[in-house]
């Protein structure tokens, strides 16, 4: 588990199924915009190749795999992860299977953590189960032109507690 001071706040930039092969002109850019202001970053999966990554640079980045990932970033990057945030653990999977009981399955990798951040189902979500954050960013990758814009969530960790919400990016016409 990797651990980072308790007395330190972070805002942590959250990301999952970009479904990409490589970091284009408007994936940097709507990166930039979204995650300018955060320390870290977390990708929840299916980024599909490793070259997304590139864009997180100058951030400290965490990431897991997805079903949808090339073989070598399935080889590279685990299949879950945990971090002690500020005091906080913090639980990070892409998940698998029906989206209808994701949730209760990431509890269930992540018992009593503070949060659950994971992907897969492309349905964002930002919601408390008993002591537990969970957070599903949805998919940072929009469904078209005439569809939803891709969304993603941002964290808070201060002393006092965690704080997340979900949002979206500005549509094709923005």
């Amino acid at each position: 588990m990797n651990v980072m001071q308790a007395d330190t706040r972070y805002t942590i930039g959250i990301l999952s199924d970009s479904h990409r092969d490589h970091p284009d002109h408007t994936f940097r850019q709507q990166c930039a915009t979204a995650f300018s202001t955060c320390q870290l970053i977390f990708h929840a999966g299916d980024l599909t190749d490793l070259s997304i990554l590139t864009v997180f640079s100058g951030q400290e980045l965490h990431a897991v795999h997805g079903n949808s990932c090339n073989k070598a970033t399935r080889t590279l990057l685990p299949e879950k992860k945990s971090l002690l945030l500020g005091g906080w653990k913090i639980g990070l999977s892409h998940g698998t299977g029906s989206r209808h009981d994701i949730e209760e399955r990431m509890l269930a990798v992540f018992p009593g953590y503070a949060c659950i951040i994971f992907g897969h189902s492309h349905l964002p979500l930002c919601h408390r189960i008993g002591d537990t954050l969970l957070i599903n960013p949805g998919s940072f990758r929009g469904t078209g032109k005439f569809g939803a814009p891709g969304t993603y969530a941002i964290l808070r960790i201060e002393p006092t507690g965690l704080t997340a919400a979900i949002h979206s990016l500005p549509g094709p016409d923005a």
